[in-house]
């Protein structure tokens, strides 16, 4: 980071500055089971919401292949889709 200038250690205002900036990345509903608590408490449910976006491309990516399956390649749909995928 260029705020910090040459020394290597991080402040506890840079800490809590990081904290709370990846605690807005957070949906609303995830931030409320937060509060206002520690910094630990909130990597944890930072890395359980990546995990659950994970799972959630993988169903989508899932069930975008099945419904392709069923299309033939060249309808209307499947284009739809391919220009959906490429924007």
């Amino acid at each position: 980071m260029s705020g910090r200038g040459s020394s290597s250690r991080i402040t506890d205002e840079e800490i809590n500055e990081l904290v709370s900036k990846l605690q807005s990345l957070l949906p609303e509903s995830r931030r409320r089971n937060i509060g206002r608590a520690s910094a630990s408490k909130l990597l944890k449910e930072t890395c359980s919401y990546i995990k659950s976006l994970h799972r959630d491309v993988d169903d989508l990516s899932d069930r975008l292949s099945a419904l392709m399956a069923t299309m033939e390649a060249n309808s209307p749909q499947a284009d739809i889709i391919r220009s959906l995928l490429r924007s």
